[in-house]
C-alpha cells in the first residue's frame, strides 16, 4: 500500500465515522504531517447548521492536538450516505484553514468517482489568498 493510499484509507475510515443526520452528506478528511502522522477527521452536523464542522477542520484540529502546526497533504473524500464517493473539495472556509497551515504549496487530494486521484497545490484551489505573513 502506497503513502497516498495510506492517507485516503484514513480518510474513508473517517468519514465513515461522520455524523451528518441532516444533510446525509459524510466527509472524511486525513492530514499528513511532516513527521509522516496522519490525523484524521470528519464532518459533524448540528441542526443550527452554521456550528457544524467541516472533515478538514476536524483533521485539522487533531494535528493541532498531537503537537504539529504544519500540513504536508490533506486527502478529502465524500458522498452521500450509503452512496458512492463522489469528488468532493474543500469548502472555502476549509480552504482558508488549509492555507493557514500548509500554505500555498500544500498539496490537497481528491478522488474521482472512477478512483482517479486529482493532486492540486492550495495555490490552485485559493489563488491570491490571504494568509499569516500578510498580518
Amino acid at each position: 500500500m502506497s503513502a497516498l493510499d495510506d492517507l485516503f484509507a484514513a480518510a474513508e475510515a473517517a468519514r465513515r465515522r461522520a455524523y451528518a443526520p441532516y444533510s446525509r452528506f459524510q466527509v472524511g478528511a486525513a492530514i499528513r504531517d511532516p513527521d509522516g502522522r496522519i490525523h484524521a477527521g470528519c464532518n459533524v452536523e448540528n441542526a443550527a447548521y452554521p456550528i457544524g464542522t467541516c472533515a478538514e477542520a476536524g483533521a485539522l484540529a487533531a494535528m493541532v492536538l498531537a503537537g504539529a502546526d504544519q500540513i504536508a497533504e490533506i486527502a478529502v473524500v465524500g458522498g452521500p450516505e450509503h452512496g458512492a464517493e463522489i469528488l468532493c473539495p474543500p469548502c472555502g472556509g476549509c480552504r482558508q484553514r488549509i492555507r493557514e497551515f500548509g500554505g500555498l504549496t500544500a498539496r490537497v487530494h481528491l478522488r474521482e468517482p472512477d478512483g482517479t486521484v486529482r493532486t492540486l497545490t492550495l495555490d490552485d484551489l485559493l489563488p491570491v489568498s490571504f494568509g499569516p505573513e500578510h498580518l
